[in-house]
């Protein structure tokens, strides 16, 4: 990717001898346009995957309740809806970085394809099971085949240069967040048609598959977008010079040399050990604790919001849940837009990245008082208050990530193995996922269940979890660039 000229729709190249970031005279650049059509399908490809995953978000408690395993007890719902929850990101952290590697010999594209191909057959057997384990091996095939996280971020490291990275990773969390915006709506509105709906779904099947629709509209905007990636996607090219070098690839972030075997050619993928160094490690630990933290708040807040109000929680119908997390992909999206990269731009990715982290620790925080105002006086104007703040308070939170994901494309030793470096940092947030909503739905429920610290002690570890994150990011370099 030259930094002298972007790359077009019609003609993508990349030289693998190019630096990651040519940072050297960046202020004095103009922005270089960004491929629209290739980044906007790679950005559909993005919104797929939270449109699945957050469509069962409004009802996964009500669907637990129905499945006559918690024996009528509703404290114990948090367990059973974590570990669903949890099973995608255990199944795709144990496939991931094989996926993004492979992308990096094989190419985006296919491994791309078969993601989708394997997210809309999982959401399809997601609504047809009305069993636990049914559901368990659903979410297993969403995990183990969708390595297509990682993959999409290496393709947007190709696609942008130093003069407009900023831009196009800010992309990235406003596709997401649209994603969570209709994942939820699409969940809470379609969920029991035959009871919202009953000319439109009268039949039996809807009576016995409840939550089928909701799953089948993901599907099938999986296959639209598999579609789209299928007919209009281009394959960055790349020029393979055959040259055969021994030399020292100099870290994105700090000069730290990262040592390439002997006998290697310069443009191929790295070995995964020599990602195993401070430069490389230190962005990916940022990006494991913020996406802990992230997915422990994913997962509360619908099990926060369906919890009968004497229990902890807010005691809302999937109606209003949908409605309210999809409020927070419009909000999210909107102000993301216009706000972002202005900030990257003036303060610089690092301090944008620890002000957006300490959200965290007021989001965690307003949890347990909303539930106390709710106890004294109801659902009342302050509750909704309290609500916006945390919603508002969520936008920033999710600006960590826009800055998190240029440190760790600094952080590639060379463009071959943008896969693999996004795919160690995705598997790294995999593991992290793959915990944090089981682990944090089951303290939920353990706190109300043995009443410590009044039912709200989950929200103090979490809270502390957040301060021991914010040590990590003083460790972050100043910005991500590569140094001369």
């Amino acid at each position: 990717m030259s930094s002298s000229a972007g790359p077009s729709d019609s003609d993508i190249v990349v030289n693998e001898r190019t630096a990651l970031l040519d940072a050297g005279q960046q202020g004095q650049k103009k922005a270089t346009p960004l491929p629209k059509l290739q980044i906007g399908i790679l950005l559909l490809a993005l919104l797929v995957e939270p449109v699945a995953s957050q469509s069962i978000y409004p009802y996964i408690n009500q669907l637990v309740s129905e499945l006559d395993i918690i024996g009528g007890d509703e404290r114990k719902v948090g367990y059973y809806a974590g570990l669903i929850e949890s099973l995608f990101f255990a199944t795709q952290a144990l496939t991931i970085l094989q996926w993004s590697r492979t992308s990096d010999r094989i190419g985006r594209k296919p491994v791309l394809l078969l993601g989708i191909f394997g997210l809309s057959l999982s959401m399809l057997c997601f609504g047809l099971s009305r069993t636990l384990s049914g559901l368990i091996l659903s979410r297993c095939i969403t995990g183990a085949l969708n390595g297509n996280i990682g993959v999409m971020k290496s393709m947007m490291g190709e696609l942008t240069d130093s003069t407009n990275m900023a831009q196009g990773f800010s992309l990235m969390p406003i596709a997401w967040s649209l994603g969570v915006t209709l994942g939820p709506m699409i969940g809470g509105a379609l969920e029991h048609p035959q009871q919202h709906f009953p000319n439109i779904f009268p039949g039996v099947f809807w009576s016995q598959f409840p939550y089928f629709l909701p799953s089948a509209v993901a599907a099938a905007f999986a296959v639209t977008c598999f579609l789209m990636i299928l007919f209009f996607l281009k394959e960055v090219q790349r020029t393979l010079p055959r040259q055969r070098t021994q030399e020292k690839s100099m870290s994105a972030l700090d000069g730290e040399a990262l040592t390439v075997p002997e006998n290697v050619v310069e443009d191929s993928p790295v070995p995964i050990r020599s990602l195993f160094v401070p430069s490389v490690l230190i962005p990916i630990a940022n990006y494991a604790c913020i996406a802990t933290l992230e997915i422990t708040m994913y997962a509360l807040q619908p099990l926060f919001y369906s919890t009968p109000i004497e229990l902890g929680g807010l005691g809302f119908d999937p109606v209003t849940i949908g409605l309210w997390m999809g409020a927070f992909g419009v909000v999210n999206g909107v102000l993301q837009t216009m706000i972002f990269a202005p900030l990257v731009n003036k303060f610089g990715s690092k301090t944008v990245f620890r002000f957006c982290e300490i959200s965290f620790i007021p989001i965690f925080a307003l949890f347990p008082i909303t539930n106390i105002v709710a106890r004294q006086y109801g659902i009342n104007w302050l509750v909704w208050f309290l609500l916006t703040c945390s919603l508002l308070l969520g936008v920033f939170m999710d600006m960590s990530f826009g800055c998190i994901l240029m440190f760790i494309t600094a952080a590639a030793p060379n463009k071959r193995s943008l896969g693999a470096t996004n795919g160690l940092a995705q598997m790294t947030a995999s593991i992290a996922r793959a915990i944090g909503p089981a682990a944090s739905t089951s303290m939920f429920a353990y706190s109300i269940q043995h009443k410590l610290m009044g039912g709200y002690a989950v929200y103090a570890v979490l809270v502390t979890i957040s301060i021991f994150a914010m040590g990590i990011a003083v460790k972050l370099p100043g910005s991500p660039e590569k140094k001369k």
